[in-house]
This record gives C-alpha cells, sequence and structure tokens, in this order.
C-alpha cells in the first residue's frame, strides 16, 4: 500500500467490506504496544433531516408572499 505525498492512502476494498467501512466512514488509528490499529468509529445514526422534527408545527395559514411581505416590512 502507498501513501500519497498529501498523506491519502487507499484501503483495500475486501478490508473496507469486512470492517463495513461505506464512504464518509469515520475511522481512527490506535497504537497499542508498538502497533497502529484502524478503528472504525461508531457514531449515532443521523436525523434524515435535521429539519424533520418541525415539520408539521406551523400554524400560520398565510402564503409565502404574505408572509415574505411581514418579514420585509412591506405592508
Amino acid at each position: 500500500m502507498q501513501v500519497t505525498a498529501d498523506g491519502h492512502m487507499k484501503i483495500p476494498r475486501h478490508v473496507r467490506e469486512r470492517l463495513g467501512i461505506a464512504p464518509c466512514t469515520e475511522v481512527e488509528f490506535v497504537e497499542e504496544n508498538g502497533r497502529f490499529y484502524l478503528i472504525k468509529i461508531a457514531i449515532r445514526p443521523r436525523t434524515q433531516n435535521k429539519f424533520q422534527r418541525f415539520r408539521g408545527v406551523a400554524t400560520v395559514k398565510m402564503r409565502t408572499d404574505e408572509i415574505m411581505q411581514l418579514t420585509r416590512g412591506e405592508a
């Protein structure tokens, strides 16, 4: 395995598949007794959309152009 000039290296497909490493997976190198290990970091799943919990919360029955007039001070 070769490291590029900017420090990147390609993890072989069979290793990625075995570790369950997909694009954007966070990994970490850990040293133990003079050896380094590649560890996949378990992260909690993100919500589908950070605004999902607000869906259906609005109670104002106004059209977008009416809201824009209010926010811009056009009365």
